[in-house]
């Protein structure tokens, strides 16, 4: 967890500093201040993508084809509040720190280690940090959705893409949408079994007439002890984690 969290703050530090060092503001002040406004951009655009880095962290991880499947999968059930929000994001954290611990060690021994032992610059600490991320995108983004964005990038004259050499901004969304896709695909084939009871409990209830019986209140405790017996979240769990390349 420390690595991690040193990782990513590592990250967005070298972003900040490369694109201050990029600004060249410092001459804008004169010789004398310098050096403090390029301090003070410095710290200013650190601080701005450390307010970036909760979504920064949804987008280049594992972590929203888990949040969904858990999502759908409560309102399968017909469960509105459990597992609350707070046991299915904090399941998903955790899930999405060990499928993507290859991904931090690499960037940690490769870019920030480095880069804490003032062996190289901000400007290659960065690329170092972010190219196991964009190897991780790059082994789980669709091929179609990569298409999509590489064809519109050739609309607006921009040079031959591949997975290989993408820029961020067009394989972070193809990676995200590649994720809500299987998310979608895997939410859907858990939700049938619980389809089924629902079809089952109600057809049983009208048979017997209880009519002003909602088959909901009926069909919720035989869903949660069929998922119980068949051992679903590890189950699922076990399916998530084998389901990235």
């Amino acid at each position: 967890m420390i690595r991690l969290a040193v990782t990513l703050l590592a990250l967005f530090a070298a972003t900040g500093t490369a694109a201050a060092q990029q600004l060249d503001l410092g001459g804008i002040a004169g010789q004398l201040e310098g050096q403090t406004v390029g301090t003070i951009v410095q710290l200013f655009g650190l601080l701005t993508v450390l307010s970036l880095a909760p979504g920064i962290m949804i987008m280049v991880t594992s972590f929203t084809r888990f949040i969904i499947v858990f999502s759908i999968l409560r309102s399968g059930m017909g469960l509105q509040t459990t597992p609350a929000n707070l046991i299915l994001i904090s399941l998903a954290l955790f899930m999405t720190f060990y499928v993507m611990a290859p991904t931090f060690d690499r960037s940690w021994s490769e870019g920030v280690r480095p880069l804490i032992n003032n062996e190289i610059t901000e400007e290659q600490a960065f690329v170092r940090i972010s190219e196991p991320f964009r190897d991780f995108m790059a082994a789980n983004v669709r091929d179609k959705d990569f298409d999509l964005f590489a064809d519109l990038a050739r609309e607006r004259d921009q040079i031959d893409i591949s997975v290989e050499n993408a820029d961020f901004r067009i394989l972070i969304p193809a990676f995200m949408i590649s994720e809500i896709r299987r998310g979608f695909e895997i939410g859907f084939l858990i939700v049938l079994p619980f389809l089924v009871i629902d079809l089952i409990v109600a057809t049983i209830t009208m048979a017997m007439g209880m009519m002003m019986l909602p088959p909901v209140v009926v069909s919720l405790p035989f869903k949660i002890l069929f998922f119980v017996l068949i051992d679903g979240w590890n189950l699922l769990v076990g399916s998530l984690v084998r389901s990235f390349a």
